[in-house]
């Protein structure tokens, strides 16, 4: 039996479990810090396979680990997995239509059940491998709630659960199979509250200080802001509470939230530090006080190179998930689902990867069916954040995707929870599972490649991982 066979028989021990697990999670569609049927199915099973399990780390109710421990527990390797749901993104199973179980409901948009149950099935496979072999190595799936929102594995970094971690894998739900190249960028976000003077807005509008002016005000200021920042950088906002509902009182309390990125975690904090400026003005010029809480920091996410290698060389030994014409048909139905104005969209990005004539054969069997190469010389960024960035800064560590959805599908949409509870979905997870395994196991095994990736690790963040996060920052479960 090779290596590769070997994988695949271990994850098949489990496979149906897993299929199940991804499945119950789904149903449960819990948000961010509000995990507990989610986080507790998993635990469950995980126990049943012989995992210690401590609850409740780094002050979040919804976050555990589950350890399984051989011989003399070196090297340790860690899976990083994901459950939580997203708002507003209710939709039934595999349904090309769109249908929400519950209107306004919660769903599995970003497939995180996936990501959950397929780091299961990896955790329980190289258990399973080292206590066949009788081999040294500890095993420890990290359970990471909240990447939607403030996120947790920052906190878990910083609590030094990772201080004693060799190397990290993870992935995620994707439209395409490949170790991803390319970075993503930091995030620095922040609940931004003004208090004025109410007064009647009609009669006596003088003796009041608008907290809503102020907050319009703080608006206007960082939309001249953007213009002299990197382009690589954005500022988003939303109101939390505009501070009322009647026109005729002057605005006494009002908060909005803020949240800034750029590439580099020293760039996003330097663009924030900037945007409480404005928000100062702003209060100055309103005559109102403004205080501000931070509630959430990414650093930038960059993958170790060494064991990108290792992760590509697994992906590229196990290809792509194996669609039948079935999957196929059901990937074309979704993609039919977009409107004009979004394939077009579509297509343009699908020509950076496909020439136009394999393009058009591809959008009719709408699956990728190959691996893009990984590029260890790339420098570039993709636009969004994760959380996994801090555990990058923390120990070597990989994420990488696996397609789960057509190609073009568009994350935090519809279909794409109708797709997390598909058999697209499932073979995705399940090939995901193989390659950690895969990946783990040819790490764990070569002691100077775990060395290399350390070695590379220090260059980058110095010798210590130092969270973006102050100090005085709690999880803000029930805040954000």
């Amino acid at each position: 039996m090779t290596q590769v066979e070997q994988v695949k028989a271990l994850v098949e021990r489990t496979a149906d479990k897993t299929v199940a697990l991804a499945k119950e999670i789904w149903e449960y569609a819990e948000i961010s810090y509000e995990e507990f049927k989610s986080a507790a199915a998993l635990i469950e099973a995980l126990k049943a396979e012989g995992f210690t399990i401590e609850e409740g780390i780094a002050d979040m109710p919804t976050a555990f680990t589950a350890t399984y421990t051989s011989g003399s527990g070196k090297p340790v390797m860690a899976l990083l997995a994901e459950y939580d749901a997203l708002a507003g993104l209710s939709q039934k199973a595999a349904c090309p239509v769109c249908d929400p179980v519950e209107p306004g409901g919660q769903g599995h948009g970003c497939g995180h059940n996936l990501l959950g149950a397929g780091c299961f099935a990896a955790a329980v496979a190289l258990k399973d491998y080292l206590a066949d072999g009788n081999k040294d190595g500890t095993v420890i799936f990290f359970g990471c709630p909240a990447e939607e929102g403030a996120g947790s594995k920052q906190f878990i970094a910083r609590a030094g659960y990772f201080d004693n971690v060799d190397f990290a894998y993870t992935w995620h739900p994707a439209t395409i199979n490949e170790v991803g190249s390319k970075g993503s960028v930091a995030i620095m976000g922040a609940n931004f509250t003004f208090d004025g003077v109410a007064a009647h807005a009609g009669g006596q509008p003088h003796l009041g200080r608008s907290a809503l002016d102020a907050i319009e005000l703080m608006n206007v200021g960082c939309n001249y802001l953007r213009e002299h920042m990197i382009d690589a950088a954005r500022i988003h906002y939303a109101y939390s509470d505009p501070g009322g509902t009647a026109p005729n009182v002057v605005q006494s309390h009002a908060v909005i939230k803020y949240e800034v990125r750029a590439p580099k975690t020293s760039q996003a904090q330097e663009l924030f530090t900037r945007v409480v400026d404005v928000a100062k003005g702003a209060a100055l010029m309103t005559g109102t006080k403004m205080q501000y809480e931070v509630t959430m920091a990414f650093s930038d996410y960059v993958p170790n190179r060494t064991l990108g290698a290792v992760a590509d060389e697994c992906l590229q030994a196990l290809g792509a998930p194996e669609w039948t014409e079935a999957d196929y048909e059901t990937a074309a139905q979704f993609l039919r689902t977009y409107p004009k104005a979004t394939m077009v969209a579509i297509k343009e990005n699908l020509y950076a990867h496909f020439d136009p004539d394999e393009l058009e054969v591809m959008l009719k069997k709408p699956l990728h069916s190959s691996i893009y190469p990984f590029n260890p010389k790339e420098t570039g960024y993709s636009s969004g954040s994760t959380d996994v960035g801090d555990v990058g800064y923390a120990t070597p560590t990989v994420m990488f995707n696996v397609a789960t959805a057509c190609l073009g599908n568009v994350g935090h949409s519809w279909q794409n929870t109708a797709f997390a509870c598909s058999d697209i979905g499932m073979k995705g997870t399940l090939r995901a599972a193989e390659v950690m395994t895969l990946a783990a196991i040819r790490t764990m095994e070569q002691p100077e490649l775990i060395e290399k990736a350390k070695e590379e690790l220090i260059k980058k963040n110095g010798g210590k991982y130092l969270c973006p996060l102050p100090d005085y920052v709690v999880p803000p479960i029930g805040k954000y």
